[in-house]
């Protein structure tokens, strides 16, 4: 992190920010003394009440949040909404990418076209954000990209075929682009969260299947999954005592934002279920290293900071 970036806060984005796990992450952000925009779509229409909730936010707390239209399903809208930002502070030091939808149900009832949706918006989408700031930030010659994938990315369940199929694929992609501007000072960090039944509106607003035909002949198997919001409380209370917040992953970001790029977890875990990913990922992340070494790429696996640029001590 550079002296400018630490006297004066960060300059961040996060899309999808106007519920759930985004805003989360921008009010935490913002109470850190960062410079926050929180990418919303449509500002002046179907989602007026969350923007003014988040102006009402910030002006009740003094904290630099501002509401940002930024359309992650178009590519124009993603890079107008970078100029925008970089009108006001001519840098971006964080792109927080979390804008993405839910589907549940059994997948042989999802249609392609549904398919095709849920990849768009979970994974094609962080594409396309990439490709505004990634300029931006190859020029600063420093930034860091943070994306919201799910532990389902990491350990399958059913009923969320369609879902996890494009949080993996969305994961997958960031830790690939992550290895390519690893060089150029841009660190990557993955954040993967648990489920969450309260502080969401993930659950409340899951597409269902479009073909209740086939899901028909399935019998009384897919009720299953009507019962596991449920039992993942229930999870949650033989842990914690209490249901997961989603405000845990706001705060868990702010400390990792805190440390210079070079000390950025590749990926950490926010997850009230304990479901042991960080044991998978341990191992796969072990192999990786050593197949790395042995195409002499392993250095890709480091954020280079340049000579000019002060770290944060």
């Amino acid at each position: 992190m550079s002296t400018t970036e630490q006297s004066d806060g960060l300059v961040v984005i996060v899309t999808g920010a106007g519920s759930g796990i985004g805003r989360a992450i921008a009010v935490e952000l913002a109470r850190a003394g960062q410079h926050v925009y929180a990418g919303v779509r449509d500002l002046d229409g179907r989602n007026t009440q969350r923007v003014q909730a988040l102006r009402e936010f910030a002006a009740a707390e003094n904290v630099h949040l501002t509401p940002l239209e930024l359309d992650v399903l178009s590519e124009p809208g993603c890079r107008s909404a970078i100029d925008v930002v970089l009108g006001d502070h001519g840098r971006i030091d964080v792109m927080v990418n979390n804008a993405g939808m839910l589907m549940a149900g059994v997948a042989e009832g999802f249609t392609p076209e549904q398919f095709l949706q849920i990849l768009d918006t979970n994974a094609v989408s962080w594409l396309r954000v990439n490709r505004a700031v990634l300029p931006v930030m190859r020029r600063q010659g420093s930034g860091t990209l943070v994306y919201i994938s799910s532990t389902s990315a990491h350990i399958a369940e059913p009923f969320m075929a369609t879902y996890i199929a494009s949080k993996a694929a969305g994961e997958f992609l960031a830790e690939s682009m992550g290895l390519e501007v690893a060089p150029l000072g841009i660190s990557t960090v993955i954040v993967v969260p648990g489920a969450f039944t309260e502080g969401t509106e993930h659950f409340a607003h899951s597409n269902p299947p479009a073909d209740t035909a086939v899901v028909a002949q399935y019998g009384s198997l897919p009720d299953r999954a009507a019962q596991i919001p449920e039992r993942l409380s229930a999870i949650d209370l033989a842990n914690d005592g209490s249901a997961a917040q989603v405000e845990t992953v706001g705060r868990a970001l702010v400390e990792v934002l805190g440390k210079p790029r070079s000390e950025h977890p590749r990926r950490f875990v926010v997850d009230a279920q304990r479901k042991g990913v960080e044991e998978v990922d341990a191992v796969r992340a072990a192999r990786q290293s050593d197949f790395f070494r042995q195409l002499g790429i392993d250095d890709l696996l480091t954020v280079a900071v340049p000579a000019t640029t002060e770290e944060k001590k």
